[in-house]
């Protein structure tokens, strides 16, 4: 098992789009890049398609190539097209640069409404990005919504009962 991504920073992204990568979350970039270390530069893969609305998600190099495996092996047909086109259609790769920033493409930007300040969000296996204030709307409004469901002495550990792990 690899690293994973983990925790929740917020960066500042600049006019041109450039934005910090949290030294966390490169250290997990560089562990699932094959061309690491003799491209010290880590490579990662950003999802941008309308099925994800708010966010981004990226993911390293090695998880993307899982993901594009997974989609092969679908049978020939409409799921595999959309799974085709949702996921490898609406990516591009980019490149971590030797001061840790990316550059969010302009239209990447405007879809989340990012302007000023990111918040990077671990999901384990991938990192999603945000615009820091929808971020803040969307993810309080969740959890209230999942917590109000829940018992008062609610204990989040207990999802993992049936995860089958050991």
């Amino acid at each position: 098992m690899g690293l994973s991504f983990r925790g929740e920073f917020s960066q500042k992204v600049d006019s041109k789009g450039r934005m910090s990568i949290p030294a966390d979350f490169r250290r997990v970039l560089e562990a699932g890049d094959p061309a690491h270390p003799e491209n010290p530069n880590p490579r990662m893969v950003v999802l941008y398609g309308q099925h994800l609305k708010n966010k981004l998600q990226a993911y390293t190099i090695e998880d993307m190539a899982e993901i594009e495996a997974d989609i092969k092996n679908m049978p020939r047909g409409r799921e595999r097209q959309m799974a085709s086109r949702m996921i490898l259609g609406k990516s591009w790769e980019t490149e971590v640069d030797r001061d840790g920033r990316i550059v969010l493409p302009k239209e990447r930007r405007t879809q989340i409404g990012l302007e000023g300040e990111a918040v990077m969000v671990a999901m384990g296996d991938h990192f999603e990005i945000w615009n820091a204030a929808t971020y803040d709307d969307v993810e309080n409004a969740e959890i209230d919504a999942f917590l109000d469901e829940m018992p008062d002495d609610f204990d989040p550990l207990t999802l993992l009962d049936n995860a089958g792990g050991e």
